[in-house]
C-alpha cells in the first residue's frame, strides 16, 4: 500500500477543474469550472465560444485574438464563461444544481456571480482571485453564498 496522502475532497475537485480547464479554446486564459454535489461531479464547464462558433484560439473571438489590455473590451467578448457553461450544461441535462457548490479556477465576474445566485448553487470555492472581482464577492456575500479560496 502506497504511504502517499489522498488529496482533500477540496483538492480533488480543484484538480478536476484544472485538468477541465487544458479544454478551454480561449487564447487569453484557461479556466475552468465543476460543480459538485453530494461530493459528486454533476456539471463541469471551461471558457471559450459558443457550441458551433470557430474557437477563440482559431479566430473565433476577435477581442480575445487582439492586444486589448485585461479587464477592457469585455462587452466585446465572444466567450462564455467556465461557470456560466457548467451551469448551462447542468439545465441542457436537465440535472439540478439547487444547493451545489462549484469549484472554479478563478473566483467569478458579476455576471457569473449572478447566475451562481439564481441557480441556487450556495458555495463558491476557487483557487485564483480574478482581477475585477470586489463587486461580484459583494453580491455572493449578501445573497449568502460562502465564497472561498482553496490551496
Amino acid at each position: 500500500m502506497s504511504n502517499k496522502e489522498r488529496p482533500s475532497w477540496d483538492q480533488y475537485f480543484m484538480n478536476i477543474a484544472h485538468v477541465a480547464a487544458e479544454r478551454s479554446s480561449c487564447s487569453r486564459r484557461h479556466v475552468a469550472a465543476v460543480i459538485v454535489k453530494d461530493k459528486r461531479v454533476i456539471s463541469t464547464g471551461y471558457n471559450g465560444t459558443p457550441r458551433g462558433v470557430k474557437n477563440c484560439d482559431d479566430g473565433g473571438c476577435p477581442r480575445c485574438n487582439s492586444d486589448v489590455a485585461s479587464g477592457h473590451g469585455l462587452d466585446e467578448c465572444l466567450c462564455c464563461h467556465a461557470e456560466e457553461n457548467s451551469i448551462v450544461q447542468a439545465a441542457c441535462h436537465g440535472i439540478s444544481i439547487n444547493g451545489a457548490s462549484i469549484y472554479t479556477t478563478y473566483s467569478p465576474c458579476l455576471l457569473c456571480a449572478k447566475m451562481i445566485i439564481n441557480a441556487g448553487i450556495h458555495e463558491v470555492i476557487f483557487h485564483q482571485r480574478y482581477s475585477i472581482d470586489s463587486t461580484s464577492s459583494q453580491l455572493l456575500n449578501e445573497a449568502g453564498v460562502t465564497l472561498r479560496p482553496v490551496e
